[in-house]
């Protein structure tokens, strides 16, 4: 069993936790072979990240003549499949917000991985998010390479099924990962219920280095620490102004953003204009085991999202034995229990969210670590990596077992014609 995993851009800084899942999927016998569409390799600093780079191929280094020479190779040598692939290519297209154009050269991508698949004899392919990246996996299957599975993260899917095609992509796949019961309901309403079985809830996870770490007691300063993009949707300029109101009321801390991102430059003009520079910091991207220096020098990790999946970074600060302050959204509350590991605002409420704060600068530290070591607890009982990825291997085995030679069905009318679904054999 050979699996290609296939993900936008991979390695990336936010994506450890799909680094991850593929080490602890080749301790479970898995052979799996790396590819991503385009390469983020500039903003690598973590060695682990920079190691994956030289294991992963990347798509879009062929450039345009290959793009392109690759469309023509499978249009020559299978055009009728390719005619009624490139059928679907357009209407997902035209339903998009990313365009036909865009479309198109996730065809060509798609080509392009059909003959580096079968180079390699990959067995099965696994895509992360139900973007971009899934759309290439399902094109290049429906045009005769291998079955396909992919992992829903949210939001973004949340918010654009539609647009994404989501249930397309769900139709299609041998099956599909949510990473929270609240993201296997949300692809409950986007599919038909006869797919519903195919949807399975596999936590993302963290490993040994977190699992087993010596305890670090918290500390008596009074320390907080948000990591993650700094993007609208985290609540970072909310965040700062619990802060500006913490910091009217005479109490001192300190507040460290671990991370970078489009809205550093807002950050940093609030920050001025609340005249908060000697209590907020920013540390800009940092490797894993920064991270985590700057989690355990914390008394709690904060993270105010709007939007989420389940970030793999509250796992990392429970496990730690950081509470943490975060939101009732998606996933987070399956891990997140207020008042026993953390706690939990409602999304947008800056009241709250200071409220929560100045309970973890003025709580006794006894009182945190009991929930410090209540979430660890929960991270060890739900988000072990190396349980989660041994499920993910269990799927993979059943469905390659499974698998028999038979007719795809690609329904996928030109806009605006009469037809009737157009079968796909492997031979077309």
């Amino acid at each position: 069993m050979k699996i290609a995993y296939l993900v936008n851009q991979y390695p990336k800084v936010s994506h450890s936790f799909i680094r991850r899942e593929i080490a602890s999927l080749e301790a479970c016998g898995v052979t799996v072979v790396r590819f991503s569409l385009r390469s983020c390799a500039a903003e690598l600093v973590d060695e682990a990240d920079k190691l994956e780079q030289e294991k992963t191929r990347f798509v879009l280094e062929i450039g345009i003549v290959g793009l392109l020479l690759s469309l023509l190779r499978v249009f020559l040598t299978r055009p009728v499949r390719f005619l009624r692939v490139l059928w679907l290519t357009l209407k997902i297209g035209w339903g998009s917000d990313r365009g036909v154009v865009n479309h198109l050269a996730y065809l060509a991508e798609a080509c392009v991985l059909l003959g580096w698949f079968s180079e390699v004899d990959i067995t099965q392919v696994h895509a992360h998010f139900g973007t971009n990246s899934t759309t290439v996996a399902m094109l290049c299957h429906l045009l005769g390479g291998p079955p396909y599975s992919f992992t829903v993260h949210g939001p973004e899917e949340f918010d654009k099924c539609q647009t994404l095609a989501l249930e397309e992509k769900i139709k299609w796949a041998a099956f599909v990962v949510a990473i929270s019961s609240y993201g296997k309901s949300q692809l409950y309403r986007w599919c038909d219920h006869q797919q519903w079985s195919k949807i399975h809830v596999i936590r993302c996870g963290v490993d040994k280095m977190f699992l087993t770490e010596d305890y670090t007691p918290i500390p008596e300063q009074p320390r907080l620490v948000c990591v993650g993009r700094l993007s609208e949707q985290k609540g970072h300029l909310l965040l700062i102004e619990a802060a500006g109101q913490l910091a009217a009321e005479g109490l001192q801390f300190k507040l460290v953003f671990v991370g970078d991102g489009p809205l550093r430059s807002q950050i940093e003009a609030q920050m001025a204009r609340l005249g908060l520079q000697d209590h907020i910091e920013i540390t800009g991207w940092a490797s894993g085991n920064e991270v985590q220096e700057q989690i355990l020098a914390a008394r709690a990790m904060v993270q105010p999202s709007f939007a989420e999946g389940l970030p793999v970074v509250i796992m990392e600060s429970l496990a730690l034995g950081r509470p943490v302050i975060s939101t009732y959204v998606a996933g987070i509350p399956e891990l997140v229990d207020p008042g026993t590991c953390g706690w939990l605002v409602p999304a947008g409420s800056v009241e709250a969210l200071t409220a929560a704060m100045r309970a973890v600068l003025l709580s006794p530290v006894e009182v945190l670590e009991q929930m410090g070591k209540v979430g660890a607890e929960r991270v060890v009982r739900q988000h072990d990596v190396a349980v989660e990825a041994s499920k993910l291997a269990v799927l993979f085995r059943s469905e390659i077992n499974q698998s028999l030679p038979g007719q795809f069905v690609v329904n996928a009318p030109l806009p605006g014609a009469n037809s009737a679904s157009i079968p796909l054999t492997r031979n077309s």
